[in-house]
C-alpha cells in the first residue's frame, strides 16, 4: 500500500476539523445536561434561574465568589461546564440524576475553603454543585438543637443561636466564612473543642441525597452512613442539612493574646505550653502561632514571635487563678485579658477590629484573599528543648511559613478514635497546621512558597506523629497522594492517603463506600475508593 504523505496545509484543516468535531460534541452534551436539568425538575421549583453557563453574565461572578485560594483563581485555572446553584432540595437530585446519566464529574462547594481547590477544579470536564443558596438555620433553644443547612456559613450558625439565646453557642472553626457542609464533613474543630469535642460529636441527625437521587435522614440511611458522613469527606452522598445539639457557655467568656519574642524568653513559655496546653481547664484554649518577624533589639535581624491567643469559658478572675497555677511562665495579667459574650469572642477570633457589631459574622467575604499552601501534622511528645531551638533556626531560614499548634485533651482525649471517621483523639497533644500565604502571581512564585511550606515540614518529622504520619482531612494536601479512581489501583492509591486521614477508620470508610456508591459516582482526587470488582482486598 502506497503511503500517503499529508501537506501541512492539510494536516492544518484536520486539526481544525477534529477540533470542532470534539467542540461540537461537547456543546451539544452540555445542551443535553441542561435540558435534562430542566426536564427532571418539578414545577414548583423550576431549576433554571439556579444554572450559570460561561454565556451567563452571572457565570464568573457566581464562580469567583466562591475561590478562597487565589491560587486556583487563574486563567489558565480549568473551568466547570456549568454551575448549579442550588435553590431547592430538588435541584441537588435533578444534579446527580443528570450528572450519573452523563457521565459528568460533580464537584460540591459549600464555602468554597478547600485548600487544594477539589470543590471546583479538575482536569476532567465537570461542574459544580453548589450550596451557597440553601442556607437557612432554624434554632430551637427548647430542645437546644439546630437544623442547618449545608450552604450555611459557620458566623451565620453563630449568629443566629446568638440572637436565640446568650448562654448558647456551638463548636466549630474560628473562621466564619468557612461553609458549614465542607467544615462537618472533614470533622469541624474549634476552640471549644477540649470542652465539647468536634462539631461532628454534636450532630444528631443529617438529610442526604444518595447517589440515586433519595433524601435520606438517620433513620433511614442507616447508622453506618451517618456514621460515614460525620468525619468521612463527602464521598457518600450530598448532605443537606444537619442537626446539631447547641451546648451551653457562660454569659461572660475572656479572651486574650500573649506575643513573646526570643528575646522575651518565648523559648521557656513554648516549652512549658508543650507540657500543660493539654492538661489545663477543659474550658481553656490557648492556640500558639510560631511566626518570624523583625527583630526589636538587633537591627535588621530577624526573630520568632510566640503568639498564645486564647479562649476561656469564664471570667478573667478564675482564668488567672488557672495559668498563674499552671502556666505561671506565660505571665499573663488582668490587663492582658478581655471579658465579653461568647458571640463577641466570635468576633475577636475572627480578627475583626475591636468594637465590631456581631453581624459582621453574616458577611460571606473574608476578611483577607491570598494564594496559600497549607498541611498538617500531629504530636505526640512534646518537642525537646534542643528541637525547639533548632525549628527557630530553620523557621528563620525560611522566613515565609508559620505555624499554628492548637492543643488537645478535655473532650479530645474521651472520645473513642472509632466514635466517627476523625481518629486523632487520644494520644495526640496538638496539632499542627502550616501556613503559607502569598501574594504574587505565576507558577513559579506558587513553586517557591509551597516548596518552603514543605521544606519546614520536612524539617519537623522527627517530632511528629509515624507510621502512619497523620494529617487532618479539612487541612487537604495533595503531596499526600491522589486517586485516578480506575478499579485496578483507585484502593491502593486511596490508601496512600486515606491511611493518613483516617487512620484505622480507613477500611470501614471504604466498605460503606462499596456498599453506597459502588460505581464511585461520589468523587474527588482524594475522595474514599471503592473496592474493586470480584476482588479481594489485603
Amino acid at each position: 500500500m502506497e503511503m500517503v504523505i499529508l501537506k501541512p496545509a492539510v494536516i492544518s484543516l484536520l486539526s481544525v476539523l477534529v477540533l470542532y468535531i470534539s467542540w461540537s460534541w461537547r456543546v451539544n452534551s452540555h445542551e443535553s445536561f441542561n435540558q435534562c436539568l430542566l426536564n427532571n425538575s418539578p414545577p414548583s421549583h423550576p431549576i433554571f434561574q439556579a444554572i450559570h453557563t460561561p454565556q451567563n453574565s452571572s457565570y464568573s461572578s457566581v464562580l469567583q465568589s466562591y475561590i478562597r485560594n487565589l491560587r486556583f483563581n487563574t486563567s489558565s485555572t480549568p473551568k466547570p461546564v456549568l454551575i448549579v446553584a442550588a435553590m431547592h432540595e430538588s435541584h441537588v437530585q435533578a444534579a446527580i440524576i443528570c450528572a450519573k446519566k452523563h457521565n459528568l464529574q460533580m464537584k460540591i462547594r459549600s464555602g468554597g475553603h478547600d485548600y487544594e481547590g477539589l470543590s471546583y477544579v479538575s482536569n476532567i470536564p465537570f461542574f459544580i454543585l453548589d450550596m451557597f443558596n440553601l442556607r437557612s438555620i432554624d434554632v430551637d433553644i427548647e430542645s437546644e438543637t439546630a437544623w442547618v443547612q449545608a450552604g450555611a456559613i459557620l458566623g451565620e450558625v453563630f449568629y443566629r443561636i446568638a440572637e436565640k439565646s446568650k448562654t448558647h453557642g456551638f463548636p466549630a472553626g474560628v473562621c466564619p466564612t468557612v461553609g458549614v457542609g465542607g467544615h462537618f464533613s472533614a470533622g469541624g474543630y474549634g476552640n471549644m473543642m477540649r470542652k465539647y469535642g468536634l462539631s461532628v460529636d454534636n450532630i444528631v441527625d443529617a438529610k442526604l441525597v444518595d447517589v440515586n437521587g433519595r433524601i435520606l435522614d438517620r433513620n433511614s440511611m442507616g447508622e453506618d452512613l451517618f456514621w460515614a458522613i460525620r468525619g468521612g469527606g463527602a464521598s457518600f452522598g450530598v448532605v443537606l442539612a444537619y442537626k446539631i445539639n447547641i451546648v451551653p457557655v457562660p454569659e461572660t467568656v475572656t479572651v486574650f493574646k500573649v506575643e513573646k519574642t526570643l528575646e522575651q524568653d518565648a523559648t521557656d513559655a513554648v516549652d512549658k505550653w508543650q507540657h500543660v496546653a493539654h492538661k489545663l481547664d477543659d474550658g481553656l484554649f490557648i492556640r500558639l502561632v510560631l511566626d518570624v518577624v523583625n527583630s526589636s533589639t538587633r537591627t535588621g535581624e530577624k526573630t520568632v514571635r510566640a503568639t498564645f491567643i486564647a479562649l476561656f469559658l469564664g471570667g478573667s478572675e478564675r482564668l488567672l487563678t488557672i495559668t498563674d497555677e499552671g502556666f505561671p511562665e506565660l505571665g499573663l495579667t488582668r490587663s492582658d485579658c478581655t471579658e465579653l459574650s461568647w458571640i463577641d469572642s466570635v468576633v475577636y477570633w475572627g480578627s475583626f477590629p475591636a468594637g465590631t457589631p456581631a453581624s459582621v459574622l453574616l458577611d460571606r467575604t473574608p476578611l483577607t484573599l491570598s494564594s496559600l499552601k497549607r498541611k498538617s501534622d500531629y504530636v505526640k511528645e512534646p518537642i525537646p528543648r534542643e528541637g525547639l531551638e533548632g525549628l527557630w533556626k530553620k523557621m528563620i531560614e525560611l522566613e515565609r511559613p508559620y505555624m499554628n499548634f492548637n492543643p488537645y485533651g478535655g473532650k479530645m482525649h474521651e472520645v473513642s478514635a472509632t466514635e466517627s471517621p476523625f481518629p486523632h483523639r487520644a494520644g495526640n497533644l496538638w496539632k499542627i497546621q502550616y501556613v503559607t500565604n502569598w501574594n504574587e502571581e505565576g507558577v513559579d512564585a506558587a513553586n517557591y512558597y509551597i516548596d518552603l511550606t514543605r521544606q519546614l515540614y520536612d524539617y519537623l518529622t522527627p517530632f511528629v506523629s509515624k507510621n502512619p504520619r497523620q494529617s487532618f482531612l479539612a487541612y487537604r494536601d495533595l503531596d499526600l497522594g491522589t486517586n485516578n479512581h480506575k478499579f485496578e489501583t483507585g484502593y491502593s492509591e486511596g490508601r496512600a492517603y486515606g491511611i493518613n486521614y483516617f487512620l484505622e477508620n480507613f477500611d470501614r470508610l471504604v466498605e460503606i463506600k462499596t456498599k453506597v456508591d459502588p460505581d464511585n459516582f461520589f468523587r474527588n482526587e482524594q475522595s474514599i475508593p471503592v473496592l474493586p470488582p470480584l476482588h479481594d482486598v489485603e
